[in-house]
């Protein structure tokens, strides 16, 4: 490492540009953990959470994912406050189309005038004039895909979205939508415990295209690292002075290099250890054998 990497640890992860002239640190931070539970309501220690955010930054994280439907509003309001007005090169990615009736309750709306207005009231929350990244949180099956992907590229055409993404979907979905509109990323689901056949469909497809994936959820390891010593991913880590996540964290920024992680903690002491997986570079063997644990 360099010295420049020591003190933004981040960095070592590596580059991707997002649509093309979008450059950040492969190793994000999602914020859905900042909210209260059930990612409802203001979180249970506010300055602890400020303080997290600026803390990774420091760190040489510059891709901040949020949503609207985090809190909801909450997330927007705690990155304006920790990080506005935003240094040069933080990139913040956020979402629209879910609604909130309550605690871990969301159903999408993509109706036009209703994505229209989350973009509005998010610029707003975020204290921007253009969304680097906007990403449409769910389809909605009682929309159109037309209706509510021309809406986001009405809204980009118009100056107000740099990019346009797509979360939890197909290959087929992503290759409609590109009808439509420039798809620069995709959000699903991915770790090492959680691999469907169609999700590592469409990293592989993402991969082919240039288009950044974004795993959420990305540090479960669930049963895999419960089995003490004899665990590859428990063997594995002792042999890096490293823990599970840290290694799950290491095989996702090895699997692509379109692969751009953003796990999310409340706490300073996680989100250190979560950047510093950044620096772990595996064997393709290690890989390997990480790839084949289920």
């Amino acid at each position: 490492m360099t010295s420049t990497d020591t003190q933004t640890p981040a960095a070592a992860s590596g580059t991707f540009t997002i649509g093309g002239d979008l450059t950040v640190n492969r190793l994000g931070f999602g914020t859905m953990q900042l909210t209260g539970p059930g990612v409802w309501g203001e979180p249970a220690d506010h300055d602890g959470a400020i303080a997290v955010l600026r803390r990774a930054v420091e760190l040489g994280v510059n891709l901040i994912d949020t949503a609207d439907a985090y809190g909801p509003y909450v997330t927007d309001a705690l990155i304006r406050e920790a990080l506005h007005p935003y240094a040069d090169g933080v990139a913040i990615a956020t979402k629209v189309g879910f609604t909130r009736q309550g605690p871990n309750e969301w159903i999408p709306v993509g109706r036009p005038e209703y994505l229209r207005q989350q973009t509005e009231l998010n610029l707003r929350h975020l204290g921007v004039d253009r969304i680097d990244l906007l990403q449409l949180h769910r389809i909605d099956p009682k929309v159109p895909l037309e209706e509510q992907i021309g809406e986001l590229k009405a809204l980009q055409d118009e100056g107000k979205v740099r990019h346009i993404g797509l979360s939890e979907v197909s290959v087929a979905d992503v290759k409609a939508a590109r009808a439509i509109a420039p798809i620069v990323s995709v959000q699903n689901l991915f770790n090492l415990s959680n691999r469907s056949a169609d999700t590592t469909a469409l990293l592989d497809y993402a991969t082919a295209e240039g288009i950044a994936f974004i795993p959420w959820f990305p540090l479960a390891t669930g049963k895999l690292a419960e089995s003490g010593s004899g665990s590859p991913l428990v063997e594995l880590a002792a042999r890096h002075d490293a823990t599970p996540s840290q290694l799950a964290l290491a095989w996702l920024l090895h699997r692509s290099p379109v692969m751009l992680p953003i796990p999310g903690t409340k706490s300073i002491a996680h989100l250190e250890e979560n950047v510093a997986a950044a620096a772990l570079e595996l064997t393709d063997d290690e890989f390997a054998e990480l790839d084949a644990l289920k």
